[in-house]
């Protein structure tokens, strides 16, 4: 209930993980019949990166700042330049306001008439803006309930057999790790035509492997894990690199999250960024 996305807004980690989340839901828009998209931890949908939440960390400069800084023609992966168009579409929007779109906001103006998007935000403010900046889209619903909750109450979605459920915690809470991976289960249990994406934060390796690990030991299959690190995990008091479990990825989703993050680490971090894309368990 404490955390707020606001101070993070625009950072590496939300540049990696929107990314990739373009390139799912573009997979998802490839095929004509609709699908369904639940974010668990929604947030507010779009940030102001000149507030005080923002300005108080500057975290966003060094993240999606770079791509802005990027001369115009400047050659990138098409997930990549589809994102950054959207956000330069959002500022504009803002009346060039700085604004940085959040997982829901970049599903939204994703979505295609029949597709549908469920949002969960449990913080009382954050859930007000959120219905707020949906309330004119009648394909946007706004729950203001846990989103580990939703996992079970929300699917399988009644709208569509296929879609995405993305799950994005703030692991401000001992035991975080342990959570995911049980919802993550969940999730594939309740909607096995679905893809699932978990975010998780890269300290050191240890937390991580563990929960890799647990997952491949419950005989999950089909599980990518795409990863971006700024520098060696070794300090577990930084944010040293962002990751995204992909259960059920789409076809050839693999290369094309190599293609993007490799692009990525070229304008990220100070020279020792490294991306890392990894079959956990192969289907």
């Amino acid at each position: 209930m404490n955390y707020r996305h606001g101070y993070h807004a625009g950072n590496f980690a939300d540049v990696m993980k929107h990314v990739m989340l373009v390139a799912l839901l573009d997979a998802l828009r490839r095929k004509p019949s609709p699908f369904s998209v639940l974010d668990t931890h929604a947030g507010i949908g779009l940030y102001d990166l000149s507030g005080p939440q923002a300005r108080s960390t500057g975290e966003w400069h060094e993240g999606v700042g770079r791509l802005l800084d990027l001369p115009p023609g400047t050659i990138l992966p098409p997930c990549v330049r589809q994102w950054l168009d959207m956000v330069k579409a959002v500022m504009g929007e803002q009346g060039g306001r700085p604004s940085y779109p959040g997982s829901p906001a970049i599903a939204a103006r994703l979505l295609r008439p029949g597709d549908t998007l469920a949002c969960c935000e449990l913080h009382p403010q954050d859930q007000q803006d959120l219905r707020r900046l949906f309330r004119h889209n009648p394909a946007v619903s706004v729950h203001g309930r846990d989103g580990y909750e939703a996992v079970t109450a929300l699917l399988p979605p009644r709208q569509a057999r296929r879609g995405l459920v993305l799950m994005d915690p703030p692991f401000e809470q001992p035991g975080e790790f342990d959570r995911l991976a049980q919802a993550i289960i969940t999730a594939r249990r309740r909607f096995a035509t679905g893809i699932v994406a978990a975010w998780y934060p890269i300290k050191h390796r240890a937390p991580t492997r563990a929960f890799l690990n647990a997952l491949k030991d419950t005989g999950q299959r089909n599980l990518l894990a795409i990863e971006l690190t700024l520098r060696p995990p070794l300090d577990p008091a930084r944010l040293n690199g962002s990751g995204l479990l992909v259960a059920n990825p789409p076809f050839q989703f693999a290369q094309t999250a190599r293609d993007a993050l490799t692009s990525l680490c070229g304008y990220l971090g100070d020279g020792e960024a490294q991306a890392h894309v990894e079959w956990i368990v192969p289907e």
